[in-house]
Protein backbone atom coordinates (compact mmCIF):
# COMPACT_ATOMS: atom_id res chain seq x y z
CA UNK A 1 0.00 0.00 0.00
CA UNK A 2 1.41 3.62 -1.02
CA UNK A 3 1.58 6.28 1.45
CA UNK A 4 -0.77 9.44 1.35
CA UNK A 5 1.41 11.85 -0.54
CA UNK A 6 2.04 8.95 -3.27
CA UNK A 7 -1.53 7.77 -3.50
CA UNK A 8 -2.94 11.60 -4.23
CA UNK A 9 -0.32 11.76 -6.91
CA UNK A 10 -1.79 8.53 -8.92
CA UNK A 11 -4.99 9.15 -8.39
CA UNK A 12 -4.50 12.58 -9.40
CA UNK A 13 -2.61 10.99 -12.63
CA UNK A 14 -5.29 8.63 -12.86
CA UNK A 15 -8.33 10.97 -12.79
CA UNK A 16 -6.11 13.48 -15.45
CA UNK A 17 -5.83 10.26 -17.57
CA UNK A 18 -9.87 9.47 -17.21
CA UNK A 19 -9.59 6.55 -15.01
CA UNK A 20 -12.93 7.71 -13.28
CA UNK A 21 -13.43 4.22 -11.05
CA UNK A 22 -11.63 4.11 -7.75
CA UNK A 23 -12.30 1.06 -6.14
CA UNK A 24 -11.26 0.25 -2.00
CA UNK A 25 -12.83 -1.68 0.69
CA UNK A 26 -13.67 -0.64 4.65
CA UNK A 27 -10.74 -3.56 5.82
CA UNK A 28 -7.93 -2.47 3.34
CA UNK A 29 -4.94 -0.86 5.25
CA UNK A 30 -6.11 -2.73 8.58
CA UNK A 31 -5.13 -5.89 9.83
CA UNK A 32 -6.74 -7.98 7.60
CA UNK A 33 -4.24 -6.71 4.87
CA UNK A 34 -1.16 -8.72 4.96
CA UNK A 35 1.46 -5.85 4.81
CA UNK A 36 -0.22 -3.31 7.09
CA UNK A 37 -0.08 -3.63 10.82
CA UNK A 38 -2.50 -0.09 11.31
CA UNK A 39 -5.85 0.53 11.83
CA UNK A 40 -8.90 -0.66 9.99
CA UNK A 41 -10.16 1.59 7.41
CA UNK A 42 -6.89 3.43 6.21
CA UNK A 43 -7.43 3.34 2.55
CA UNK A 44 -10.77 4.73 2.79
CA UNK A 45 -9.29 7.43 4.84
CA UNK A 46 -7.02 8.37 2.63
CA UNK A 47 -9.12 8.50 -0.64
CA UNK A 48 -11.31 10.55 1.88
CA UNK A 49 -8.86 13.08 2.66
CA UNK A 50 -8.07 13.18 -1.56
CA UNK A 51 -12.16 13.52 -1.81
CA UNK A 52 -12.22 16.63 0.00
CA UNK A 53 -10.47 18.33 -2.67
CA UNK A 54 -12.64 20.68 -4.88
CA UNK A 55 -14.35 19.29 -7.34
CA UNK A 56 -13.09 15.54 -7.11
CA UNK A 57 -16.18 13.36 -6.05
CA UNK A 58 -18.53 14.10 -8.88
CA UNK A 59 -16.25 13.09 -11.48
CA UNK A 60 -15.30 9.64 -10.09
CA UNK A 61 -17.20 6.31 -9.48
CA UNK A 62 -16.34 5.33 -5.31
CA UNK A 63 -16.92 1.90 -5.22
CA UNK A 64 -16.05 0.63 -1.86
CA UNK A 65 -17.10 -3.19 0.19
CA UNK A 66 -18.62 -4.37 3.49
CA UNK A 67 -18.20 -7.97 5.26
CA UNK A 68 -14.61 -8.27 6.44
CA UNK A 69 -14.33 -8.25 10.19
CA UNK A 70 -13.59 -4.80 11.47
CA UNK A 71 -13.61 -4.68 14.95
CA UNK A 72 -13.91 -8.65 17.50
CA UNK A 73 -17.45 -7.78 17.97
CA UNK A 74 -19.69 -10.94 16.55
CA UNK A 75 -21.64 -7.77 14.62
CA UNK A 76 -18.54 -6.08 13.38
CA UNK A 77 -18.25 -8.67 10.62
CA UNK A 78 -20.41 -10.79 7.46
CA UNK A 79 -23.51 -9.27 5.87
CA UNK A 80 -26.49 -9.42 8.44
CA UNK A 81 -28.71 -6.01 8.44
CA UNK A 82 -27.04 -4.30 11.33
CA UNK A 83 -23.72 -4.39 10.62
CA UNK A 84 -24.24 -3.36 6.88
CA UNK A 85 -26.09 -0.53 7.96
CA UNK A 86 -23.04 0.50 10.61
CA UNK A 87 -20.17 -0.60 7.80
CA UNK A 88 -22.03 1.84 5.18
CA UNK A 89 -22.06 4.65 7.30
CA UNK A 90 -18.71 4.03 8.62
CA UNK A 91 -17.27 3.92 5.31
CA UNK A 92 -19.39 7.27 4.10
CA UNK A 93 -17.57 9.02 7.05
CA UNK A 94 -14.41 7.50 6.38
CA UNK A 95 -14.60 8.58 2.84
CA UNK A 96 -16.22 12.16 3.51
CA UNK A 97 -18.87 11.49 1.28
CA UNK A 98 -22.78 11.22 1.26
CA UNK A 99 -23.29 8.23 -1.19
CA UNK A 100 -21.57 5.44 -2.20
CA UNK A 101 -21.58 5.04 -6.28
CA UNK A 102 -20.95 1.19 -5.94
CA UNK A 103 -21.71 -0.81 -2.17
CA UNK A 104 -19.96 -4.67 -3.01
CA UNK A 105 -20.51 -7.37 -1.01
CA UNK A 106 -16.51 -8.67 -0.34
CA UNK A 107 -17.96 -12.50 0.08
CA UNK A 108 -20.83 -14.47 0.26
CA UNK A 109 -22.38 -14.71 3.47
CA UNK A 110 -24.06 -18.17 3.92
CA UNK A 111 -25.68 -17.59 7.26
CA UNK A 112 -27.28 -14.14 6.09
CA UNK A 113 -30.92 -14.69 4.50
CA UNK A 114 -30.87 -13.29 1.25
CA UNK A 115 -34.25 -11.10 2.69
CA UNK A 116 -32.02 -9.39 5.46
CA UNK A 117 -29.72 -8.62 3.04
CA UNK A 118 -31.79 -7.11 0.15
CA UNK A 119 -33.96 -4.68 2.95
CA UNK A 120 -30.99 -3.54 3.93
CA UNK A 121 -29.29 -2.33 1.09
CA UNK A 122 -32.53 -1.28 -0.22
CA UNK A 123 -33.03 1.06 2.55
CA UNK A 124 -29.75 2.35 1.85
CA UNK A 125 -30.93 2.93 -1.57
CA UNK A 126 -33.75 4.66 -0.58
CA UNK A 127 -31.65 7.14 1.17
CA UNK A 128 -29.35 8.19 -0.99
CA UNK A 129 -26.24 6.38 0.63
CA UNK A 130 -25.73 3.94 -1.30
CA UNK A 131 -26.75 4.38 -5.90
CA UNK A 132 -25.79 0.41 -6.91
CA UNK A 133 -24.93 -2.79 -5.21
CA UNK A 134 -22.57 -5.04 -6.39
CA UNK A 135 -20.60 -8.64 -5.38
CA UNK A 136 -17.13 -9.99 -4.68
CA UNK A 137 -16.15 -13.45 -4.82
CA UNK A 138 -19.52 -15.05 -5.29
CA UNK A 139 -19.76 -18.16 -7.01
CA UNK A 140 -22.55 -18.20 -10.12
CA UNK A 141 -25.41 -19.90 -8.56
CA UNK A 142 -24.95 -17.18 -5.42
CA UNK A 143 -25.43 -14.13 -8.19
CA UNK A 144 -28.36 -15.71 -9.67
CA UNK A 145 -30.05 -16.59 -6.13
CA UNK A 146 -29.17 -12.85 -5.00
CA UNK A 147 -30.70 -11.60 -8.15
CA UNK A 148 -33.91 -13.65 -8.55
CA UNK A 149 -34.39 -12.93 -4.66
CA UNK A 150 -34.17 -9.11 -5.41
CA UNK A 151 -36.40 -9.53 -8.59
CA UNK A 152 -39.11 -10.63 -6.40
CA UNK A 153 -38.68 -7.33 -4.33
CA UNK A 154 -38.80 -5.38 -7.62
CA UNK A 155 -35.16 -4.35 -6.73
CA UNK A 156 -32.18 -3.46 -9.56
CA UNK A 157 -30.37 -6.47 -7.17
CA UNK A 158 -26.23 -6.93 -8.60
CA UNK A 159 -24.81 -5.09 -11.05
CA UNK A 160 -21.02 -6.06 -11.13
CA UNK A 161 -19.11 -8.74 -9.77
CA UNK A 162 -15.27 -8.48 -8.66
CA UNK A 163 -13.93 -11.70 -9.18
CA UNK A 164 -10.16 -13.27 -9.03
CA UNK A 165 -9.41 -13.57 -12.91
CA UNK A 166 -6.01 -13.46 -14.66
CA UNK A 167 -4.17 -15.69 -17.23
CA UNK A 168 -2.94 -17.97 -14.09
CA UNK A 169 -6.64 -18.59 -12.77
CA UNK A 170 -9.22 -19.03 -15.59
CA UNK A 171 -11.87 -20.56 -13.24
CA UNK A 172 -14.32 -18.03 -13.59
CA UNK A 173 -14.93 -18.53 -17.12
CA UNK A 174 -16.72 -21.89 -16.41
CA UNK A 175 -19.83 -20.37 -14.92
CA UNK A 176 -19.24 -17.06 -13.18
CA UNK A 177 -18.95 -14.94 -16.33
CA UNK A 178 -21.71 -16.55 -18.23
CA UNK A 179 -23.98 -15.60 -15.48
CA UNK A 180 -22.69 -12.08 -15.89
CA UNK A 181 -23.11 -11.95 -19.14
CA UNK A 182 -26.60 -13.21 -18.70
CA UNK A 183 -27.64 -10.79 -15.99
CA UNK A 184 -25.61 -7.87 -17.26
CA UNK A 185 -23.25 -7.34 -14.62
CA UNK A 186 -20.16 -5.81 -15.02
CA UNK A 187 -17.46 -8.20 -14.23
CA UNK A 188 -14.27 -6.37 -12.34
CA UNK A 189 -11.03 -8.67 -12.43
CA UNK A 190 -8.75 -8.61 -9.38
CA UNK A 191 -5.24 -9.45 -9.00
CA UNK A 192 -5.13 -9.27 -13.00
CA UNK A 193 -1.26 -9.46 -12.77
CA UNK A 194 -1.38 -12.96 -10.93
CA UNK A 195 0.62 -11.66 -7.92
CA UNK A 196 3.10 -10.41 -9.52
CA UNK A 197 4.01 -13.60 -11.61
CA UNK A 198 2.47 -11.68 -14.65
CA UNK A 199 4.58 -9.20 -15.25
CA UNK A 200 7.83 -10.12 -15.67
CA UNK A 201 8.40 -12.40 -12.54
CA UNK A 202 11.27 -14.38 -14.22
CA UNK A 203 13.07 -11.73 -15.47
CA UNK A 204 12.63 -9.62 -12.62
CA UNK A 205 14.54 -13.22 -10.48
CA UNK A 206 17.15 -13.02 -13.08
CA UNK A 207 18.38 -9.61 -12.62
CA UNK A 208 18.47 -10.15 -8.56
CA UNK A 209 15.21 -8.56 -7.94
CA UNK A 210 14.05 -9.68 -4.33
CA UNK A 211 10.80 -11.52 -4.22
CA UNK A 212 9.25 -13.10 -1.11
CA UNK A 213 9.20 -16.82 0.04
CA UNK A 214 5.52 -17.78 -1.51
CA UNK A 215 6.49 -15.60 -5.07
CA UNK A 216 9.38 -17.97 -5.18
CA UNK A 217 7.60 -20.86 -4.93
CA UNK A 218 4.68 -19.75 -7.40
CA UNK A 219 7.48 -18.99 -10.18
CA UNK A 220 9.40 -22.50 -10.50
CA UNK A 221 5.29 -24.03 -10.08
CA UNK A 222 4.54 -22.15 -13.11
CA UNK A 223 8.15 -21.97 -14.91
CA UNK A 224 7.34 -23.14 -17.99
CA UNK A 225 4.30 -21.19 -18.74
CA UNK A 226 6.05 -18.05 -17.55
CA UNK A 227 9.30 -18.74 -19.72
CA UNK A 228 7.09 -19.01 -22.42
CA UNK A 229 4.80 -16.06 -21.58
CA UNK A 230 7.42 -14.18 -21.06
CA UNK A 231 9.06 -15.16 -24.71
CA UNK A 232 6.10 -14.26 -26.27
CA UNK A 233 5.87 -10.90 -25.00
CA UNK A 234 9.33 -9.84 -26.13
CA UNK A 235 7.72 -11.32 -29.43
CA UNK A 236 5.17 -8.86 -29.15
CA UNK A 237 7.83 -6.17 -28.32
CA UNK A 238 5.53 -5.46 -24.81
CA UNK A 239 6.07 -5.92 -21.31
CA UNK A 240 4.25 -8.37 -19.85
CA UNK A 241 2.39 -6.88 -17.09
CA UNK A 242 0.35 -4.81 -19.85
CA UNK A 243 0.02 -7.88 -21.96
CA UNK A 244 -1.72 -9.38 -19.26
CA UNK A 245 -3.96 -6.62 -18.78
CA UNK A 246 -4.82 -5.98 -22.60
CA UNK A 247 -5.79 -10.20 -22.64
CA UNK A 248 -8.36 -9.27 -19.86
CA UNK A 249 -9.60 -6.18 -21.56
CA UNK A 250 -10.23 -8.13 -25.13
CA UNK A 251 -12.95 -10.13 -23.00
CA UNK A 252 -16.23 -8.52 -23.87
CA UNK A 253 -17.70 -9.51 -20.67
CA UNK A 254 -14.93 -7.67 -18.82
CA UNK A 255 -15.66 -4.42 -17.89
CA UNK A 256 -11.85 -2.93 -16.10
CA UNK A 257 -9.13 -4.91 -14.33
CA UNK A 258 -8.70 -3.54 -10.87
CA UNK A 259 -4.81 -2.19 -10.99
CA UNK A 260 -3.13 -1.39 -8.12
CA UNK A 261 -0.14 1.11 -9.17
CA UNK A 262 2.52 1.61 -6.18
CA UNK A 263 3.50 4.78 -8.18
CA UNK A 264 2.98 7.10 -10.93
CA UNK A 265 5.14 5.55 -13.63
CA UNK A 266 3.62 1.88 -12.85
CA UNK A 267 0.38 3.42 -13.52
CA UNK A 268 1.72 5.18 -17.21
CA UNK A 269 3.06 1.81 -17.55
CA UNK A 270 -0.67 0.01 -16.87
CA UNK A 271 -2.13 2.87 -19.21
CA UNK A 272 -0.37 0.91 -22.75
CA UNK A 273 -2.38 -1.93 -22.08
CA UNK A 274 -5.35 0.35 -23.60
CA UNK A 275 -3.37 0.57 -26.67
CA UNK A 276 -2.35 -3.11 -27.04
CA UNK A 277 -4.69 -5.26 -29.78
CA UNK A 278 -4.97 -8.80 -29.54
CA UNK A 279 -4.75 -10.62 -32.75
CA UNK A 280 -6.38 -14.22 -32.95
CA UNK A 281 -3.26 -15.44 -32.97
CA UNK A 282 -1.95 -13.98 -30.07
CA UNK A 283 -4.99 -15.11 -28.17
CA UNK A 284 -4.68 -18.18 -29.54
CA UNK A 285 -0.92 -18.12 -28.62
CA UNK A 286 -1.81 -17.07 -24.84
CA UNK A 287 -4.26 -20.03 -24.78
CA UNK A 288 -1.78 -22.63 -25.30
CA UNK A 289 0.36 -21.31 -22.70
CA UNK A 290 -2.35 -21.10 -20.04
CA UNK A 291 -5.01 -23.41 -20.98
CA UNK A 292 -8.45 -22.49 -19.49
CA UNK A 293 -11.44 -24.45 -18.05
CA UNK A 294 -12.41 -24.91 -21.53
CA UNK A 295 -14.92 -22.40 -21.80
CA UNK A 296 -18.42 -22.19 -20.15
CA UNK A 297 -19.87 -24.61 -18.28
CA UNK A 298 -21.32 -27.60 -18.60
CA UNK A 299 -19.87 -27.94 -22.86
CA UNK A 300 -16.54 -27.41 -20.72
CA UNK A 301 -16.63 -30.55 -19.16
CA UNK A 302 -19.51 -32.60 -20.58
CA UNK A 303 -18.28 -33.01 -24.09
Amino acid sequence: MADETTSFGIMDKALETGINFIDTADVYGGPQSPDMEQGYGISEEIIGRWLAQSGRRERIVLATKVYQPMGTGPNDRHLSAYHIRKACEDSLRRLQTDHIDLYQMHHIDRATPWEEIWQAMEQLVREGKVIYVGSSNFAAWNIAQANETARHRHFLGLVSEQSLYNLLTRTVELEVLPVCEAYGLGVIPWSPLGGGLLSGALRKAEAGRRASSGVKVAIEQNRTKLEAYEHLCTQLGEEPAQVALAWLLANPVVTAPIIGPRTTEQLDENLRALEIAMSKETLSKLDEIFPGPGGAAPEAYAW
